[in-house]
């Protein structure tokens, strides 16, 4: 099986330009390309995570990766999927995110002696003159073709800023520029970005010539890698103070049945071959799916001593051991009322609900227990004393537990 088969066996490609040339330089090692994260948060998600695999993978086979840090087009924000407009960011924290970002990434991706790029598109779009740009590339771009695009449908209903409008254009020249100075010949992105993509080919084209070399390919990162980066408490960090390892791992663990087979194809490294060998488990067999799934990106986002505490963690939970490694809450006398706190309080200050109007439902739902002891009263209360020394565990639900504990 070739690289680009595989990649198509793995379900990774949605939409192409050129096939018999993509498919010549990824079988080839011949591709340069990138791929673009706009620094909105000061750590990558699991949304991301799908992007950063397929950059191993091609890497991997001998290609060479671009990752392209939204320096530039963090200041403006992607309209892509969204209702609202984006919260500005100020520079500072732009370049904060940034470095986050790099430091993640070299988790995945080898950047040492060529094999892979890191660059920061704020280095040619903070010093674009408004009247040049529109010179250079206003032209090729036609109003009529960018208001028909998919990144604007959904913007188009509430109101599209013209600060949104001039995304596409901006990420058009990333790839414009990329190909110029890195000789960069191809770019992947979600399926969410094949407008703009689109437009970064049509620009290489018409201001270089038919003859540059610029191909495009989408991957399934809208549909798939953002609907498994969401939980109903939000996103899954890779940073492990915002997600713990075990949380990490848990939140794998109890992806649906449906969905199992498709993670290990997309993000795991296992052969294609073992996976396959896994559609016809059934049963508690797919149990045993998802905890392959759950080790192998636990290990791959955390290292292998994390992912197995992690995995003992969770069998020792289940099998109501004492000593389970789950993410702990750390409480202080600020947080008591009169030395205690009740059961909503907790809910709320551990993360495992949202506001105590949802804590509360939780509770009379009968979701809610405390070392194995199911909570009726929305009213309890539990002592500072109590939470001291090994604490509490605090259970809503089948899957989500935080152990709490007084500092």
């Amino acid at each position: 099986m070739t690289v680009f088969e595989e990649l198509q066996a793995r379900g990774l490609l949605a939409q192409l330009t050129d096939e018999a040339e993509i498919r010549e330089l990824i079988d080839n090692g011949k591709a340069t390309f990138y791929i673009g994260f706009d620094p909105t948060a000061d750590s990558l998600h699991v949304g991301h995570f799908m992007a950063l695999c397929l950059m191993k993978r091609m890497q991997m086979a001998g290609n060479k990766p671009i990752a392209l840090l939204g320096g530039g087009t963090g200041m403006i924000g992607d309209p892509s999927g969204r209702s609202d407009l984006r919260q500005m960011m100020t520079t500072e924290t732009i370049r904060h995110n940034c470095d986050c970002f790099k430091k993640q990434m070299s988790h995945f991706i080898d950047f040492s002696e060529g094999k892979a790029l890191m660059v920061n598109n704020a280095d040619w779009l903070l010093d674009l003159n408004y009247v040049e740009l529109l010179r250079e590339v206003g032209t090729c771009f036609s109003v009529n073709n960018m208001l028909r695009a998919e990144c604007y449908k959904q913007r188009m209903a509430k109101g599209l800023s013209f600060l949104e409008f001039n995304y596409m254009i901006m990420q058009s020249y990333d790839f414009y520029m990329l190909f110029q100075k890195y000789g960069c010949n191809m770019q992947f992105g979600g399926d969410d970005q094949w407008s703009n993509m689109l437009g970064g080919t049509e620009l290489i084209r018409r201001k270089l010539g038919k003859d540059a070399y610029a191909m495009t390919i989408t991957l399934l990162l809208n549909s798939e890698g953002k609907k498994m980066g969401k939980t109903q408490k939000g996103a899954v960090w890779l940073d492990p103070n915002k997600t713990s390892p075990f949380e990490f791992y848990q939140y794998w663990r109890n992806v649906s049945d449906a969905d199992v087979l498709k993670c290990l194809k997309m993000l795991t490294f296992l052969p294609i071959e073992q996976i396959l060998e896994m559609e016809s488990w059934e049963g508690s067999r797919l149990n045993t799916a998802k905890e392959i799934l759950a080790h192998e990106l636990t290990e791959l986002v955390h290292g292998k001593e994390e992912a197995d505490k992690a995995e003992a963690g969770a069998k020792a939970l289940f099998a109501g051991g004492a000593q389970a490694e789950i993410p702990t809450t750390k409480l202080t006398q600020d947080d008591l009322v009169d030395g205690n706190i009740d059961i909503l309080g907790l809910l709320v200050k551990s993360g495992l609900s949202a506001s105590r109007s949802e804590a509360r439902r939780s509770v009379e739902q009968g979701g809610v227990s405390v070392d194995g002891e199911k909570v009726t009263d929305i009213k309890q209360l539990y002592a500072g004393e109590q939470l001291a020394g090994d604490g509490i565990t605090l259970k809503r639900g089948k899957k989500s537990f935080k152990k709490i504990v007084m500092e």
